[in-house]
């Protein structure tokens, strides 16, 4: 029987995780406060929700592409990929560079969505690379719950109380 053993990470890496999770969550907030007044109110939330649990696949490229592109100015850059991709991995102990690897990844990425070769993801390449290959909605780290996940949202706050 293998045994689960807890994850070993510095506190540097903590840190960078931790600072790519509060980077995410603004953008997560942005990508709900759609009239960008810093509150999002009762319907921006419910359209937000609404997308987040049962888009469309267009919604969902349109909020992805918003949570990813990290500095907000319409485009994922090398460096965004980078630092997304780099806190989402696991560093194994027998590497001795783990940014090379990332590197490498950034690479593969670009070649992947860079339909226009300008050395950034723009909107538009990111639908089309998206649209040719689902998988890729997700390429530099979870935004969208699963289906499981999901459903039990739902129905959890949803469920009727017995009061009704």
């Amino acid at each position: 029987m293998s045994r689960i053993r807890p994850l070993d990470m510095s506190r540097k890496q903590y840190q960078q995780m931790a600072d790519t999770l509060c980077i995410l969550t603004k953008r997560f907030f942005r990508a709900f406060d759609k009239d960008n007044d810093s509150y999002v109110s009762m319907r921006e939330w419910i359209e937000g929700l609404s997308i987040f649990l049962r888009g469309t696949l267009d919604e969902k490229i349109k909020f992805c592409f918003e949570v990813f592109d990290l500095n907000g100015d319409g485009f994922i850059s090398r460096e965004e990929m980078f630092h997304m991709l780099k806190s989402s991995l696991i560093k194994q102990p027998t590497e001795e560079d783990p940014d090379e690897g990332v590197k490498d990844l950034v690479e593969i990425a670009l070649k992947k969505m860079d339909y226009d070769h300008d050395n950034k993801v723009s909107y538009t390449d990111f639908e089309k690379a998206v649209k040719d290959e689902n998988l890729l909605l997700e390429a530099f780290g979870p935004c969208l719950p699963d289906t499981k996940s999901a459903l039990a949202f739902e129905e959890h706050a949803f469920k009727k109380s017995k009061d009704e």
